[in-house]
């Protein structure tokens, strides 16, 4: 055990040494590495390089299923380009809004074999050309491979590489500090220039500032060293500074504005950026300019800037149209808000029957939350009181909150509180409760963004409930459709699975049955109907009844009588399904595909076939189709699996490679129960598939000795 920590330690700074190689061998000017891990579908953000965290912080966690260009390359396993803003807009909409700067962007996925292990994105300043170089493109392989290679060694090790809180920041490359002489000569070629300069560092913090510099902006030196411009200058606090900053540091790219200090000085600012800041050269200028942009007032030390509040707001709103589902709600909240907004305590409320419902909650005791949960929209508790007058309420200290709650002493080292009302069409859809840790003023500005912020909450969640609503509908719609249990068979070993696609892809119409016929036939089935959605899961109960009414005819006649069916109903929807018709006494299966995956054949002795069938069309597809039957050996021992297409589609992966990784893998559990052997290949499902579309597995084992 004591060897943990510096092994760790070694792999860690191995992938910070490739993070780090990635940005000397590309010219890039930013570097993100995510992590995946295992059996999870998110990445997590672990090293960066180039910009502070507090930028990246929206973007710390990235669902693979969220339309963001590190997610495409690893669900897709290839390398993502964009050369513009221009085309960065027309594919990923969302990053574009939120960072509306020029920039070029990679991203790639980390891979070692079959595993995809996390993902790197690296940004260029806009000048880059359009395409990478071939030398770029080859930087970026060997980059990647070389993270891969410490990710899949850590893991193999037992001692995985893991994200943190946040990201480890790797430090900027600097030059070497000037020796006196040049550090004095530099000190005066910078008094001679004519206007003013500062230095920021990455986190927009004053590290210089000449005194020309300081008199220009109106303050002294010794009070703005240290400071973010515009927070410690009131006449600053607007969001083109920051956002200036900002643009700066993600692009790489020379910013230039100019902005009127009161009452009536224009100022010129020139920002030239690089790895560890930006240089600023302040002028004033002279002659009638562009009206002053709102001056506001100075930001409070314990709430962020106001253009860190829009660039967050704006971030959040844009995550929020992707959300499906309350849960899914409830995490972008948590995820973004958080973070950016400095809330230490969150809580998110629903109302449900003329009652309040908790959804999800951090760092508020469980003994207050139980207070709330259930809470009557008649109550006088301040979630719901904020409900029945539409009215935020705002406690500036732990004092005044309660005086007016008295089970307020359920929760301590919380400070202040904010609870506002959640409307959507002007109906009241829940409540949210922000605490923080210190006492706080909740100045009119920061009440309005708080107010804005509960707006967009309210309509997602107005949105979310609605899905919701449907998928719990449609799921036991088709729950309803398929059988509840498999009929025990004399002479037969049987399991089955299904597993839903994941969240936010709708329902399907993948179907599973296993007839007896009598004591010495059986017939199973399996089959998938296009699509997911209510129109599919209602089609495919009427595929399977079909299938159940012709049941014990030749396997072809009781799929062309389905498909008469289904093109009888003309429901524009097509379906692929598998029949297979089981003696028992003769040992032998009699099988016909209408476009189905080819079943698994694993023989007595654990060697396992793909079973090439002679194809039909789909269901659905011409009336007057005809469905040739094949004839297969099914002694004692032998075992047949039947899959829908979801237990095999893998991206960048040959469909016949990865029905032939399925066949191994179900060749490996010989001698299994059927039931053990349908976890085990559910295990390898979630391992190797993206979960976009919908599984259903049946397999049927001859047991020896008890056929006929």
């Amino acid at each position: 055990m004591g060897n943990v920590g510096p092994a760790m330690d070694s792999a860690e700074e191995r992938l910070d040494a490739a993070v780090a190689r990635a940005v000397r061998e590309t010219g890039a000017a930013v570097a993100m590495l995510y992590l995946l891990p295992p059996g999870e579908s998110t990445l997590r953000l672990a090293v960066l390089a180039g910009i502070p965290a507090e930028i990246a912080d929206p973007w710390l966690r990235v669902p693979l299923s969220a339309p963001i260009p590190v997610s495409d390359a690893v669900k897709d396993r290839h390398l993502v380009w964009l050369g513009s803003q221009e085309e960065l807009a027309r594919r990923y909409p969302r990053p574009a809004l939120v960072l509306p700067y020029r920039f070029a962007l990679a991203a790639a996925p980390l891979v070692s074999g079959t595993d995809v292990l996390g993902g790197l994105v690296l940004l260029w300043p806009g000048s880059h050309p359009a395409q990478l170089t071939p030398q770029e493109r080859s930087a970026v392989h060997d980059c990647c491979g070389d993270a891969a290679r410490v990710l899949y060694e850590a893991r193999q090790q037992g001692r995985p590489v893991k994200a943190g809180r946040g990201p480890r920041v790797l430090p900027p490359v600097t030059a070497p500090p000037p020796a006196h002489t040049e550090a004095v000569a530099a000190a005066d070629f910078v008094a001679r220039l004519p206007g003013g300069c500062c230095t920021l560092d990455m986190h927009g913090r004053i590290t210089f500032l000449t005194e020309t510099g300081a008199e220009l902006v109106g303050g002294r030196v010794e009070d703005l060293v240290g400071t973010l411009p515009w927070e410690s200058l009131r006449w600053m606090a607007d969001p083109v500074f920051d956002d200036q900053y900002r643009g700066a540091m993600i692009s790489r790219e020379p910013m230039s504005f100019v902005a009127l200090r009161p009452p009536d000085q224009w100022l010129s600012f020139r920002l030239y950026p690089d790895a560890s800041g930006i240089s600023v050269y302040i002028t004033p200028v002279s002659g009638p300019h562009t009206p002053a942009l709102p001056t506001g007032a100075a930001a409070s030390p314990s709430a962020p800037g106001r253009a860190v509040a829009l660039y967050h707001l704006m971030h959040l709103a844009a995550t929020l149209t992707e959300a499906v589902g309350i849960q899914d709600v409830v995490e972008l909240i948590a995820e973004q808000l958080v973070p950016a907004f400095r809330i230490q305590a969150l809580a998110v409320l629903t109302v449900a029957e003329g009652r309040l419902r908790v959804e999800g909650h951090r760092r508020f005791s469980d003994a207050l939350m139980e207070c709330f949960e259930g809470a009557p929209l008649t109550s006088d508790a301040p979630v719901a009181q904020v409900l029945s007058t539409g009215v935020p309420a705002f406690y500036r200290t732990f004092d005044e909150f309660r005086r007016a709650f008295r089970p307020a002493s359920l929760q301590e080292g919380l400070a202040a509180w904010a609870f506002l009302p959640l409307f959507a069409s002007g109906h009241p859809v829940g409540t949210l409760v922000f605490g923080y840790d210190r006492t706080r003023p909740f100045e009119p500005e920061e009440r309005a963004l708080l107010t804005s912020i509960a707006g967009l909450i309210a309509q997602a969640l107005d949105r979310a409930r609605l899905y919701d609503t449907k998928e719990q509908l449609a799921h036991s719609l088709q729950a309803h459709l398929l059988p509840h249990t498999l009929p025990r068979i004399g002479g037969l070993d049987v399991a089955a699975r299904y597993l839903p696609a994941t969240r936010g892809m709708g329902i399907g119409g993948d179907f599973y049955d296993v007839i007896p016929l009598d004591a010495t036939t059986a017939a199973a089935a399996i089959g998938d109907v296009q699509g997911h959605n209510v129109t599919a899961a209602a089609l495919m109960g009427q595929v399977r009844t079909a299938v159940h009414a012709s049941a014990g005819a030749p396997p072809a006649e009781v799929l062309a009588r389905t498909n008469r069916l289904l093109s009888d109903l003309d429901a524009d929807l097509f379906t692929s399904c598998l029949y297979v018709h089981l003696d028992l006494a003769g040992h032998r299966a009699l099988l016909a595909t209408a476009g189905h995956p080819p079943p698994l054949l694993r023989h007595p002795g654990g060697d396992t076939e793909v079973l090439r069938l002679p194809p039909g069309l789909l269901l659905g597809v011409d009336r007057d189709a005809r469905y040739p039957t094949t004839e297969i050996p099914l002694p004692p021992g032998a075992a047949l699996a039947l899959y829908t297409d979801g237990l095999v589609e893998v991206p960048g992966t040959d469909l016949d490679r990865s029905t032939a990784a399925l066949a191994d893998q179900f060749g490996l559990n010989t001698g299994r129960p059927m039931e053990a052997v349908a976890d085990s290949l559910v295990r390898y499902a979630k391992d190797v598939t993206p979960g976009s579309d919908d599984i259903a597995l049946l397999l049927i084992e001859a047991l020896r000795g008890e056929a006929g």
